[in-house]
């Protein structure tokens, strides 16, 4: 099993409860849809462990992905995920997507 992990920032005038609300409505519902998404959650970074300042991101997602060849070579390309992420990025900047394996 894969993960996909993705950090970003909100887009300025993007509020955080008109985002969370997107989240819970749109992006929740669609993406944990689709049967190679074993597990989907989305995290609000609150604060650093260590140091001063913010984190450089405002959100973390973590989606772990059954077939990550199906999902990027069939899913991706499709209606429903290009919708949603059409209006994600109307709603972020500099996301990064990135996968991950598990260190066993």
């Amino acid at each position: 099993m894969k993960q996909l992990i993705l950090t970003y920032k909100l887009k300025t005038g993007v509020t955080r409860e008109q985002f969370e609300d997107w989240v819970r409505t749109t992006d929740y519902p669609k993406m944990r849809s689709l049967s190679r998404v074993s597990s989907f959650r989305t995290f609000r970074t609150e604060g650093l462990l260590l140091g001063e300042g913010s984190p450089a991101h405002q959100y973390v997602e973590v989606f772990e992905i059954s077939d990550l060849d199906g999902f990027t070579s069939e899913d991706m390309p499709g209606d429903l995920v290009q919708s949603v992420m059409g209006e994600f990025m109307g709603l972020v900047e500099d996301p990064q997507f990135m996968i991950a394996s598990e260190v066993v």
